[in-house]
Parts: structure tokens; sequence; C-alpha cells
């Protein structure tokens, strides 16, 4: 096992499966590596942790007693826009499109190992905590009426009424108004939100698209704001303005 570096991060993460043996071997594995884990086998256990402690990312089974993976996932992406990876199985697709469309960041297919995990930990994490705000750096980007904010993290439409973003869904706008009316290739936009480590998986930037598009208001059948260009990918295009 290997000792921490000054190079890993150093996280609070949350370990949520019914298997002893699993949850025993993920803790030993992360601690080892930077990591403060805590355990629970199942929904209950879950939510009393996150009562008591403040977690940064959380490792979620599909599979648990009582209330499931996707349930619990879908409840907590209402509550908070902390960091989740979603355990599935390899020969469960269907499970990998639903946990992404109901707000996981990203997913590790059973079996696997431990380090697989590591990576994908120190992936999400270094994409949702590395945000804070620099000098003269822009804080609020305006677009077609709307407003991302960058500090709060958070969207505000015409009406000036804030409309939460999941972690997946805030990088995946910044990425946008970052480069309006430019076409950015699903390729390109699975590697800048899911990072070099991301398991190629076709759906996944569609199924974000397509929640983005939802809290953007957009008409599915003729969306303005986040166009699709076939055969290359999709284009914000909007003229975008930038508050410091």
């Amino acid at each position: 096992m290997n000792s921490p570096t000054n190079t890993e991060l150093q996280a609070n993460v949350l370990i949520v499966d019914d298997d002893l043996d699993i949850r025993t071997l993920l803790a030993e594995y992360l601690e080892g590596h930077g990591c403060h884990t805590l355990l629970a086998a199942d929904g209950v256990a879950m939510w009393e942790v996150l009562d008591k402690h403040e977690i940064n990312l959380v490792v979620l089974d599909l599979n648990l007693p009582g209330s499931d993976g996707l349930s619990l996932c879908r409840a907590l992406r209402l509550k908070s826009d902390i960091a989740i990876i979603m355990l599935t199985a390899r020969s469960a697709p269907l499970d990998r499109v639903l946990g992404l469309e109901i707000g996981a960041d990203d997913y590790v297919c059973k079996p696997f190992e431990p380090r697989e995990l590591l990576s994908r930990i120190r992936s999400v994490l270094r994409r949702t905590t590395n945000h804070e705000q620099k000098p003269n750096e822009p804080t609020r980007l305006h677009f077609s009426g709307w407003i991302l904010d960058l500090t709060a993290r958070h969207l505000v439409n015409p009406q000036g009424v804030i409309i939460s973003l999941s972690g997946a869904e805030f990088r995946l706008l910044k990425i946008f108004v970052d480069h309006p009316n430019q076409v950015l290739s699903r390729d390109h936009l699975l590697n800048l939100t899911q990072g070099r480590d991301a398991e190629p998986f076709d759906r996944a930037v569609d199924i974000q698209v397509s929640r983005l598009r939802q809290k953007l208001e957009e008409d599915a059948k003729d969306p303005q704001i986040i166009k699709t260009v076939r055969n290359e990918g999709y284009v914000l295009a909007t003229h975008v303005e930038i508050e410091s």
C-alpha cells in the first residue's frame, strides 16, 4: 500500500456499499492515499453520516438494501451538489445512463481495481473543488437573458430566479459559455468534463446536454441556446458577456 504524497487530495469520502469486504478494502486503500473515509451499508446510514459530517464525495453502490443507489442519488442531488460516483455492474449500461441522468458525476463498473476508483475520485474532486475565483477573473457570464454565477455556481433565469446546478451541469455549461459559437465535439466535451480517466460512453455527453437544456427551459425539439450540429457535436449559439 502506498503512503500519502503531497500530490494526493485530502478529502472526506463516504463509501456506501452493503458489502462489508468491499467497504473495508476501499476504506483501507483510500486512507492510504490521503482520503479520510466514512462508511455506510445502506441509505439510512448514509443520511446519518451526511447529517453529522462534511463530505466531499460519495461513492454510492447501485444495489443496496432498502432504497437503491439510483433513488439515493436522485434524493441527494435534489439537496446538494456534492460529488457522486456510482458503482454499477459492467453488464448494465442502462444503469449508467440513469445514474448520469439523475446527476451522478461519474461511475465505475464492477469489478474494478481500487486504484481505478482512486483515479476517478481524484479526477472528480479536482473538477468540483478547483473553482476559487482569482482577482480580475469573471464572476458572472450573461447569455440570452441567463446568468451563470461562477462564484455561487448556479444559474439565474431571465426572471431572476436561481436555478440550482449539479457539479456536472455547472462544468458543462461553463465549457459552453467559455466557447460561444464554437462547435464542440462529444469527445472534446467528454474529455473536458470527465477528464483523461473517463471511460468512453457515447451517451454520456448527450445525457448531460439534455439535462442542461431542461434547466435552460429549452424546447427539446428546437433548442435555441445549445444547438446540435449533426455529426459534429454541440454549440452554444449565442453571445456571451463577461462581468468581472
